[in-house]
C-alpha cells in the first residue's frame, strides 16, 4: 500500500459560538478546522482534523506532501521521523507540530481502517470504557450561566466538571473565588471540580489562589502559570495540596521529559493535536507511567477516547461542550457518555471522521450555496 496524494480542506463553521478564558483576549464567533486527507492506492482514506487553519494547510500541502507521497502509510514511525527532521529548522513546537500531529493522526486512521478495527482496538485496549469530565466554565459566562452549564453536566451524569479561573489575566481574584464557591454550592459535595487558569497567574499569586481554592476541595489546578515556566509550576506543586495539571502546551516526549523530571506536573495533559500525534502521545503517556503519574488528555475528545482506552495510567478524559457541537459535524454517529463513562464504537473502523462534512463545511461552500 502506498500514499498517492495528500489533501487538505479548510472547514468553516461560522454558526458556532466563541469562547473566552483567562488569556484569550477576544471572543469571536465561528470555528475553523484544517481537515487532512491521506489518499492511498488501496482506496483507503485517512482523515484528521488539525489546528492552525490556513497556515497548517500550507505546511501540509506545500512541504509534507512531497515527502509523504509514495511511502507506505503503515510505516508510521519512519514517516514521523521524516516529518520531525523536515521541520527541524522551522519549528519543533507550535504550528509546525500541529501540522505534523494531524498527518500522524490521519496515518493511524488509515492503519486502523486497513485492519478493519476501531483505533483503540488497534492500539491494544486496557479498557473499553473510561471516565470523562464536563469541561467549560468560560470566563465570559456570568455566574448564573456558569452554574447552569456546570450543573447541566451533572444532570447528564458527569461525576466531575471543570471551570475557568484566572479571569482577566489573573486580575479578578475575588471573582474567581466567588465563582468557584457558587459552582461548589450548586453541584454539591460529591462532584469533583477542576479549575483551569490557562496560564493566567504568576507563581506567588497562584500559590495564594491555590490555598484559597483548597477550601472548595478542588481536584486539580490546571496551567496556573505560563506553560513554559516549569520552575514556577514546580514551586506551586510543592506549596499547595491541590495537584498541578499541565501539558497541553508542551510538545514532544523531550518537552514532557523536562516538565516531569523537574517536578512541574502532578497530572500530565498531552494534546494529540500538538504533541506530535498519536505516535508521540502514546510515548508521553508511557513516560508519565514510568514516573507513576496519571494522564488526563486535553481537548480532541473523540481521538483521545481511543487513546485513553489503551492507557493504564489514565485519570479522566476531557469532554468539552463547545467541541461537542463541532464533533457532531466532523464525525459520523458516535456514542455519548453515560453516567460519567464513555466508550468508543466497537464496530466503526478507524476514528469515525465523516468525509461528507468536507463538502458541506468547506470554506466558501456557504457562499457557493447562496449563489445557486
Amino acid at each position: 500500500m502506498k500514499i498517492t496524494d495528500v489533501k487538505t480542506t479548510l472547514l468553516s463553521m461560522p454558526h458556532l459560538g466563541g469562547i473566552q478564558d483567562a488569556t484569550i483576549r477576544h471572543t469571536a464567533s465561528g470555528r475553523t478546522a484544517c481537515f487532512v486527507h491521506i489518499m492511498t492506492d488501496s482506496g483507503l482514506e485517512g482523515l484528521s482534523p488539525s489546528g492552525g487553519g490556513r497556515a497548517a494547510q500550507t505546511l501540509i500541502e506545500g512541504t509534507f506532501k512531497e515527502l509523504l507521497v509514495g511511502q507506505n502509510p503503515l510505516h508510521i514511525e519512519k514517516i514521523w521521523d521524516d516529518l520531525f527532521w523536515c521541520i527541524r529548522g522551522v519549528g519543533r513546537k507550535g504550528l509546525a507540530f500541529c501540522a505534523l500531529s494531524a498527518v500522524d493522526v490521519a496515518l493511524w486512521d488509515v492503519k486502523a481502517k486497513h485492519f478493519n478495527v476501531p483505533l483503540y482496538q488497534l492500539l491494544g485496549p486496557y479498557t473499553e470504557s473510561v471516565p470523562v469530565y464536563g469541561s467549560g466554565g468560560w470566563t465570559n459566562f456570568s455566574t448564573e450561566e456558569l452554574v447552569a452549564e456546570q450543573t447541566g453536566y451533572v444532570e447528564r451524569g458527569f461525576k466531575a466538571v471543570k471551570m475557568k479561573v484566572g479571569k482577566d489575566f489573573g486580575k479578578s481574584e475575588r471573582e474567581d473565588i466567588q465563582r468557584l464557591a457558587a459552582v461548589r454550592e450548586a453541584v454539591g459535595d460529591d462532584i469533583e471540580i477542576y479549575v483551569d487558569a490557562n496560564n493566567g497567574y504568576y507563581a506567588k499569586q497562584a500559590i495564594y489562589m491555590g490555598k484559597a481554592f483548597e477550601e472548595y476541595r478542588v481536584g486539580w489546578f490546571e496551567e496556573p502559570v505560563l506553560a513554559d515556566d516549569i520552575e514556577g509550576l514546580a514551586a506551586i506543586a510543592r506549596a499547595i495540596d491541590i495537584p498541578i495539571a499541565t501539558g497541553e502546551h508542551e510538545y514532544t516526549k523531550y518537552g514532557f521529559k523536562d516538565l516531569i523530571a523537574r517536578g512541574g506536573a502532578d497530572i500530565v495533559q498531552p494534546d494529540v493535536g500538538r504533541v506530535g500525534g498519536i505516535t508521540e502521545w502514546m510515548k508521553v503517556a508511557h513516560l508519565a507511567h514510568a514516573f507513576n503519574l496519571p494522564v488526563a488528555p486535553h481537548a480532541y475528545q473523540l481521538i483521545h477516547l481511543h487513546l485513553a482506552c489503551a492507557t493504564p495510567n489514565l485519570k479522566v478524559v476531557e469532554y468539552l461542550g463547545v467541541s461537542e457541537e463541532a464533533d457532531k459535524i466532523l464525525y459520523k454517529e458516535w456514542p455519548e457518555p453515560k453516567d460519567g463513562m464513555w466508550s468508543p464504537d466497537p464496530d466503526r473502523p478507524g476514528l469515525g471522521l465523516d468525509p461528507d462534512a468536507v463538502e458541506k463545511y468547506a470554506a466558501g461552500a456557504a457562499v457557493r450555496r447562496a449563489q445557486l
